[in-house]
């Protein structure tokens, strides 16, 4: 039986949409509220003020693919759904960061894992980045609704092989481990959610909360690149963009301009700050784009007799935080243990090496394992992220600097890594370093680990999470908005994505954006009825 596509049948319905590609000539809209941004924070924002009854503009710079375009194909996948075409880097070339950049942005093409934000997180923030309202008890209910909302819940069934080995692994060395929470309905376990659900099993914002805005009356351009805020220093008073190619490279030459009572910003950790950063927005105690943090990732790749395969089934289902908060909130770099996926093409790049060499490996992949490290970045005083750039065309990198204080929790992870692989029964565990070679023992890989030199761009390293940038907090000498996301020198303009946090978070963060932006939208709802 084929697969439902919502936006054939509910463009079918009437959905209103615009495609930038498309455009003969300008256009002008108006609304309630313009959302920048259709990922976590805009998609659940869309719902919740459409669900109000205000007039709501939804924009997105990349393309509309839907589960008919979703064909399991890394090349396709890879340029049409991801920024800059799977090629975002920090600035200096030494980290990939992968984001999303399509209508849902990062949820449609992220691995779903699901987890609130934990308490001590959001204790941190209150007690050092004076953050309100968004303690435990504060959030709870919201975390709730939206678990609800988009089917999160422990994955019921057995992990593939490649989870299994952090599950068997920490078993053996008495380390704790958990299921991870999926944001699925129907899952058919195939594996590939990084290149899009074919099934439409993941509830991404493609297919809950824009398709619930649309029918509600809001209407969607995608295709089309906000350029910059237009303001007169207290309000903001339109939104300038411009209309993309049908591959999202080139300007077309049409300008999109939208007025709106209120401007909402989900563009998340990157995107946010430099649109604020080309409008030339009012900030007065140099705070946007700096404490953009994160969750940097190394990787350690293990050979195992029994077969992996770790390119089908669940791509996340365990995980293990034992590691977390050993130190407490602002000890030494601490990490949460996962595993990626491995289709042939990402495999190819993480494992590297040339000719010969990654031929072998790629013939290995079958029976191997990849484990990795998500350090939580931010909490101590010689972990102060990166900062947002603009180029001289105005689009953002992110200078990202790594302490020596980040590097020990980067080779802390390798022993750990190592140790759980080698616990689960690998024949032989290689950290994903270019001086590395794969190690027999685990004395043979402590050895070598200790003496790796932690280098950029001899240490493999990436991130698939960005937080920050546009941090909130009471303080506005310390924030770019409040603790409700509202700009604290414009007026009408909200923030709802994870740029507003003030630290990462030390855990996948798309349950944590759903929940904050349904507090903030619902509350935003309220203000903007009664005016």
């Amino acid at each position: 039986m084929p697969v439902p596509d919502l936006f054939r049948d509910g463009m079918a319905r009437g959905w209103k949409t615009h495609d930038g590609s498309r455009l003969d000539h300008d256009l002008t809209l108006e609304a309630d509220v313009v959302i920048i941004g259709s990922g976590a924070g805009g998609g659940t924002s869309a719902e919740i003020l459409s669900a109000a009854g205000l007039k709501v503009l939804i924009v997105e710079e990349g393309p509309l693919k839907t589960s008919s375009d979703f064909k399991m194909l890394e090349p396709q996948a890879y340029a049409n759904l991801y920024q800059e075409g799977i090629g975002r880097m920090s600035k200096d070339g030494a980290i990939t960061i992968l984001q999303g950049r399509t209508v849902g942005g990062t949820t449609v093409v992220n691995w779903t894992s699901s987890f609130r934000t934990p308490p001590q997180t959001l204790e941190h923030w209150a007690r050092e980045h004076a953050v309100k309202g968004h303690g435990v008890d504060d959030m709870a209910p919201w975390f709730e609704r939206m678990e609800q909302r988009l089917g999160v819940a422990p994955w019921l069934i057995p992990p593939n092989a490649n989870n299994e080995v952090i599950s068997r692994g920490c078993e053996a060395l008495g380390y704790h481990w958990k299921v991870i929470p999926r944001n699925v309905r129907g899952c058919w376990n195939l594996g590939y959610c990084g290149m899009g659900c074919p099934t439409n099993a993941k509830q991404s914002m493609l297919v809950t909360t824009i398709p619930a805005a649309l029918d509600k009356g809001a209407e969607l351009l995608y295709l089309t690149r906000a350029e910059r805020l237009l303001t007169d220093g207290q309000r903001v008073t339109g939104l300038q963009c411009s209309a993309m190619d049908e591959r999202c490279v080139a300007p077309t030459g049409k300008t999109i301009t939208l007025k709106a009572r209120h401007y909402l910003l989900a563009g998340g950790g990157i995107n946010s700050p430099a649109l604020l950063m080309r409008s030339k927005a009012p900030d007065p105690h140099d705070r946007l784009g700096k404490r953009t943090f994160l969750h940097l990732v190394n990787f350690s790749a293990g050979l195992f007799d029994q077969v992996i395969n770790p390119f089908y089934g669940a791509p996340q289902s365990i995980y293990s935080d034992h590691f977390q908060w050993l130190d407490g909130t602002t000890g030494r770099m601490s990490y949460k243990l996962e595993v990626p996926p491995l289709q042939p093409a990402l495999a190819s790049t993480l494992l590297g090496g040339f000719g010969q060499e990654n031929a072998e490996r790629m013939a290995q992949l079958p029976h191997t394992h990849m484990m990795l490290a998500l350090l939580r970045d931010g909490f101590h005083p010689q972990s102060q992220g990166g900062a947002v750039e603009l180029r001289s065309d105005g689009s953002p990198v992110l200078d990202y600097p790594v302490s020596d204080y980040a590097w020990d929790g980067v080779r802390r992870a390798f022993q750990t890594m190592a140790e759980i692989q080698f616990a689960a029964g690998a024949r032989s565990v290689t950290p994903l370093h270019n001086d590395a070679r794969a190690a027999s023992s685990l004395g043979e890989a402590r050895q070598m680990i200790d003496g790796l030199r932690l280098e950029l761009f001899r240490t493999r390293l990436g991130s698939a999470h960005v937080m920050g940038g546009c941090p909130m907090g009471e303080d506005p000498t310390r924030s770019v908005t409040d603790s409700l996301g509202r700009h604290h020198q414009l007026e009408n303009l909200s923030i709802h994505d994870g740029s507003l946090f003030p630290t990462s978070i030390g855990a996948n963060p798309q349950l944590s954006v759903y929940a904050l932006s349904a507090q903030l939208s619902t509350l935003l709802a309220q203000r903007l009825k009664a005016l």
